[in-house]
């Protein structure tokens, strides 16, 4: 099942999600769907209710994973199965580290969870290089391994926003003016 919008918030009430992950996931699912909308209108097959569900609920498990430390990307598809929403399980799954990644792929909702993720730093649009440099502060502070895997990641990323933006009629330096 892909839950509704409103669904979407009663879940982030029901396990609690702080209001600043909240407002992550709010302004997530906001560069998600311009996103999704602007390639449904270049003609790729993008569902904007799966994208917007799954951009909702990426962070449902950071809450409860905050003080046990454990992977919220993990607790996320947990809760999701746990829920019946197994159509964006994979999304919450994938948000921060995409499995098997295939350039030559179609863009899927998951690539655009995953790639709007890394546009918000807080409830802010930001660019690549400005989430980049917060997460390295904030996740890397001197752990080389991390460190290397945080960049990795971004490499990746920039892959997934070629991809993305090569079919869309606006640019990554736009989507925060699209923004409301």
């Amino acid at each position: 099942m892909i839950p509704s919008a409103k669904n979407c918030l009663q879940f982030m009430e029901k396990y609690r999600m702080l209001a600043n992950i909240r407002a992550h996931s709010i302004m997530v699912e906001k560069v998600a769907s311009v996103i999704a909308i602007g390639l449904r209108d270049a003609g790729v097959d993008i569902s904007l209710q799966k994208t917007t569900a799954g951009a909702l609920m990426h962070d449902i498990g950071k809450t409860p994973c905050l003080n046990s430390g454990g992977d919220h990307a993990a607790k996320g598809e947990e809760i999701c199965l746990e829920n019946h929403l197994d159509e964006i399980a994979e999304i919450v799954r994938e948000h921060v580290r995409l499995k098997n990644y295939e350039p030559c792929a179609a863009i899927s909702e998951k690539d655009i969870v995953y790639y709007a993720d890394k546009r918000v730093n807080h409830d802010m649009v930001v660019s690549l290089e400005e989430r980049l440099k917060y997460l390295l502060g904030h996740y890397g502070r001197n752990k080389k391994h991390l460190n290397e895997l945080i960049r990795e990641n971004f490499e990746l990323c920039k892959l997934v926003e070629k991809k993305i933006f090569t079919k869309l009629s606006f640019g990554p330096d736009d989507l925060p003016d699209m923004i409301k």
